[in-house]
């Protein structure tokens, strides 16, 4: 199966329906040892592109990774990105806010992580989550600090979309190139890979019992998502939904999409000047003697 990456775009204002958007496709790979090789040649690309990104040094590039408890995202990241340089890629994760951030505005301690100019910088969950967690658990919302009690939640979204959007908008005229994936996991796998966890000694730490609590408010996670992705779904900073109930496949499709991002961006070693050129001829001669 040929990867595509405009297959699992977010159309702008096309309005999503999760229920509509598959968890899990025909594999991409017919065995394991084809998903490997694919794998290796992505990775291989990617780390390519990476220094060129680091040389070129004209943009940064943002990942940004949301989804449920268990869809992958860990996974996705170590290893779509095993084989990039770590100088050149920085991986944040975002818990609760703590006190010192609730008292500021809900971008600010995202803001702070962003990357610098030919660096990979990814979000594993993100500004997002107060879009998400927030609007599930209303209780978040009013603890944090805001100037006049929220009477109207649904202005409170329509006014966090918008500055979400702005933000993003005012990266990409900056050279930030945002690219934001939503891994798509049915909730009966997620339910599968939560009883691995439990059976599985080594995998205990991955599990707590507010994983289960949280399954309580599935439906109400997927329309805050469904709404999200809708209104903040963008050509510049657009969301891919990445069915993620098959782990190889959705790591192959995250990787295709990361490298076509990367690709589009059309960069290239700089040149160097004549003077540059003779300098350099100079120290080979001194140094070949």
């Amino acid at each position: 199966m040929k990867i595509r990456s405009e297959q699992f775009r977010v159309r702008d204002g096309a309005g999503v329906d999760l229920g509509k958007w598959p968890t899990r496709i025909d594999p991409v790979c017919k065995s394991k040892e084809q998903y490997h090789e694919l794998l290796a040649q992505h990775v291989a690309q990617l780390s390519e592109q990476q220094q060129l990104l680091y040389a070129s040094n004209r943009y940064a590039v943002l990942l940004i990774f949301q989804a449920m408890d268990a869809a992958g995202k860990d996974g996705a990241i170590k290893h779509v990105m095993s084989g990039v340089n770590p100088q050149g890629c920085q991986v944040f994760s975002f818990k609760h806010p703590t006190p010192a951030e609730l008292q500021h505005d809900f971008l600010w301690r995202t803001t702070r992580e962003l990357p610098e100019r030919g660096r990979i910088g990814i979000f594993n969950r993100s500004y997002y989550e107060e879009v998400l967690i927030a609007r599930v658990h209303p209780e978040i919302l009013h603890s944090e600090g805001l100037p006049d009690a929220p009477r109207d939640e649904k202005a409170v979204w329509r006014e966090r979309y918008r500055s979400i959007v702005s933000l993003e908008r005012h990266l990409g005229r900056n050279g930030t190139r945002i690219v934001k994936f939503y891994l798509h996991l049915s909730k009966a796998e997620q339910r599968k890979r939560f009883l691995a966890r439990i059976d599985d000694p080594e995998k205990n730490w991955k599990f707590s019992a507010a994983d289960v609590e949280e399954r309580k408010f599935w439906k109400q996670y997927m329309k805050a998502y469904e709404q999200c992705l809708d209104a903040t779904s963008t050509r510049d900073a657009p969301w891919y939904v990445v069915p993620a109930d098959d782990k190889d496949s959705a790591r192959l499709i995250v990787s295709r999409i990361v490298l076509d991002a990367l690709e589009g961006l059309k960069m290239s070693y700089p040149r160097t000047s004549a003077q540059h050129r003779r300098e350099l001829l100079a120290i080979r001669k001194r140094l070949a003697g």
